[in-house]
């Protein structure tokens, strides 16, 4: 039975708590939070989990590691883990061959030992619960002092970039590709950076729906995501792609102007829509006949410094396929990658100077029932403690329309709440 704290019998408040939980969370090999901010969402968002593991085995390394791992009799525990975008190169014919700063496994998960889940006016302790509610509440909140990281450098110069944007412009007048997820690493090294009070500042700055924190030995991700890759409730399967980002106005009338642009910039919604088309055709791969729909197309969702361009696109999954099943038929996800998705995946590898790592990938839950639920991992900080190397990873959609200068504001605008944090500029 999980032992179960009411809020009123907290010492503290309830975000005192949470923030009390991951710095214990963080001293073991393995932590997975999952945080939703209590955010409306289309579907629902993260359900607020927190999990750690005392050692970081070894798990399930490939896909049908993990398809047998998944199998393996857990009846009460969720599965916490993440999906690398170099994943890619399982399930499909390709490489990577560009520098990695981080050094992250394909795939990661594990089976918690001890995990919190928080209710709506209470948070239970599962699993080994003797003494955890003691041990958290006596550990003292660290004083707050932000990370002191002064310039990120580009891996992409903006010459560079500029330059990548043209030829990717001219490779959909080639007939190579209609649309491509264009991103670029800025990063720093040799950073004394501590990741909890950095992932609690970066949510505080940039609350979204499926924010996370995930740390695999000396590995740390650091997530502030709006969207979500794709959830299974039952046998229904949901995905929202997010294509389609303006900044927030400073003032109510501008903030409907900006809103009203966006719903109305036919390049944008171009992006939208071709990437719709191709979730539906990766849903289709598993789906029963008939049942791929997009109950909303164009949805726009409002959060603290932009607003998104967000689509539905859901399915009812076949009987007897699961996780794994999921992943061979939409990973990675085609808002990071564009379209079609094989070429795409070619070209990021030729015009990107760096592994993308987490970026583009995803952490996410799988339940005891079967259920789960991964977020894209975008609008994040990298970090690996032993090195001290620091890395964020920012991109847009690529379409003949684009105009170069406007695809790096693009990529800045996305980075701003995180160089915000960091208290970083960008050195061009």
């Amino acid at each position: 039975m999980p032992l179960t704290i009411p809020f009123t019998a907290l010492p503290g408040s309830p975000e005192e708590f949470r923030a009390q939980a991951l710095h214990w969370a963080a001293q073991f090999a393995c932590c997975a939070y999952y945080e939703s901010n209590a955010l409306p969402y289309p579907g629902g968002a993260f359900e607020r989990l927190l999990a750690v593991a005392a050692d970081a085995p070894a798990g399930p390394a490939t896909l049908p590691e993990l398809e047998a791992w998944l199998t393996e009799a857990s009846p009460a525990a969720p599965r916490c883990g993440l999906l690398t975008y170099d994943l890619k190169n399982e399930i499909e014919a390709l490489h990577s061959r560009h520098f990695d700063g981080l050094a992250w496994p394909p795939l990661h998960f594990f089976v918690p030992q001890t995990w919190l889940r928080w209710q709506a006016e209470a948070v239970e302790i599962h699993g080994d619960t003797v003494g955890i509610l003691d041990a958290i509440l006596a550990l003292p909140l660290p004083a707050a002092a932000g990370p002191q990281v002064s310039t990120m450098r580009p891996r992409l110069p903006k010459a560079e970039y500029l330059a990548a944007v043209a030829a990717v412009r001219e490779d959909i007048l080639d007939g190579e590709v209609y649309e491509l997820n264009l991103c670029q690493e800025f990063y720093a090294e040799n950073v004394a950076l501590e990741p909890v009070s950095t992932f609690l500042q970066l949510n505080a700055a940039s609350p979204m729906p499926f924010a996370g924190f995930y740390k695999w030995q000396d590995r740390f991700l650091l997530c502030a995501s709006p969207e979500r890759f794709v959830r299974r409730t039952g046998r229904q399967l949901v995905s929202q792609p997010i294509k389609g980002t303006i900044g927030r106005g400073a003032t109510p009338d501008d903030d409907a102007r900006q809103r009203q642009q966006l719903l109305n910039d036919e390049k944008e919604r171009a992006e939208n829509l071709m990437i719709v088309d191709l979730v539906r055709n990766d849903l289709a791969r598993v789906a029963e006949t008939g049942t791929v729909q997009v109950p909303e197309l164009f949805g726009l969702y409002p959060f603290r410094h932009v607003w998104q361009m967000i689509s539905t696109v859901q399915a009812r999954l076949r009987p007897a396929l699961g996780l794994v099943d999921v992943l061979r038929a939409t990973f990675p996800m085609g808002s990071m990658t564009g379209a079609p998705k094989i070429r795409a995946l070619q070209l990021i590898e030729h015009y990107e100077q760096t592994r993308r790592g987490l970026y583009s990938g995803s952490i996410g839950y799988v339940l005891p029932n079967g259920d789960f639920d991964f977020n894209v991992v975008i609008r994040s900080l990298q970090y690996r403690a032993g090195t001290g190397y620091l890395s964020f990873q920012v991109g847009s959609a690529i379409t003949y329309d684009s105009v170069p200068e406007r695809e790096y504001e693009e990529c800045l605008l996305k980075a701003r709440a995180m160089l915000d944090v960091l208290g970083a500029v960008v050195a061009e």
